[in-house]
């Protein structure tokens, strides 16, 4: 058995039978900069207990699996140095060595499963990158959502990704795509994109209701739910274009490759960009927390 260690918020929760929304903690470590960074995260938890669910960050803490933070460990986690960024590969290995690991969007679906947490708000989801039909660089986030019975809040796939391609593979791996009230998915940055979401929903009623339907139907795997980010925070793609093909560029010529391409690709963006990138993150992300405690809640009514 993992031994998994609950904060006392997430327990009561558990044991009243309430809504939980669980979070990822690689935005803590490898996210920003302390204090900014425990500041966002605490604000985010604070965005679910007032949208009526409870919070529950995970991470691996010397060899623990934990299921929501105390703030001492918040604050711990944010000023760690050397933090290893997990998914299902070496989930495992860090848990199994006593190491301490932020769990990326694949590696917080499978604690939220261990957990009996249905219900999952991040960003943006990793996907297919440009230049994959070389160098085979696909995201396990999209094999997780195949397998892990989640429903995931983000504001699409992070826009430095092949937007088209993620879409593909998700697809072929069955995988629900759900646009939360609007035909075309979500651009991270970016509302609107130019691409048809496979699915839309405007009713976080309906999104549980999937998700129960699909766990009813004994089918594997869990949903995306594409939720844009509020009008008033998002960046134009037009203008996002040009910015993300120079940090790509300048990743190519670097060879920058595997995790490292995201963090870099988006620390390029949030300096050509002003600091306007991180901006509209902190905003999806928090949008993203209160839908998931929308959904959360929902779910809970039909579970119960």
């Amino acid at each position: 058995m993992i031994d998994i260690q609950y904060s006392s918020e997430v327990q009561a929760a558990k044991s009243e039978g309430r809504a939980i929304v669980a979070l990822e903690s690689t935005i803590i470590t490898h996210g920003m900069p302390y204090p900014q960074n425990v500041e966002v995260a605490a604000q985010v938890e604070q965005d679910i207990r007032k949208a009526g669910a409870v919070p529950a960050t995970m991470a691996v803490i010397e060899g623990v699996l934990h299921v929501g933070l105390e703030p001492d460990q918040l604050q711990a986690l944010g000023q760690a140095k050397g933090v290893a960024k997990i998914s299902r590969a070496d989930m495992p290995a860090c848990i199994a060595t006593g190491g301490t690991g932020a769990t990326t969007v694949a590696a917080t679906m499978i604690a939220a499963r261990l957990a009996g947490i249905s219900v999952f708000a991040t960003g943006g989801i990793g996907g297919v990158h440009k230049g994959a039909e070389t160098t085979f660089d696909i995201s396990a986030d999209l094999m997780e959502l195949a397998q892990t019975p989640v429903t995931v809040v983000a504001a699409g796939a992070k826009a430095i990704l092949d937007l088209p391609k993620t879409l593909e593979v998700l697809e072929t791996q069955g995988v629900p795509v759900i646009a939360y009230g609007q035909d075309s998915f979500p651009a991270f940055w970016s509302a609107q994109s130019d691409l048809k979401a496979p699915l839309r929903m405007d009713d976080p009623a309906q999104i549980a209701r999937a998700h129960a339907t699909r766990q009813a139907m004994g089918l594997p795997g869990g949903q995306l739910v594409a939720n844009p980010i509020p009008a008033d925070a998002q960046i134009a793609a037009e203008d996002l274009a040009p910015v993300i093909a120079q940090a790509q560029s300048e990743a190519d010529a670097q060879g920058i490759a595997g995790k490292d391409v995201t963090p870099f690709l988006l620390s390029r963006i949030f300096e050509l960009t002003d600091g306007r990138s991180l901006t509209a993150n902190i905003a999806l992300v928090r949008n993203n927390a209160r839908l998931a405690a929308k959904i959360a809640q929902e779910l809970n009514k039909l579970t119960r």
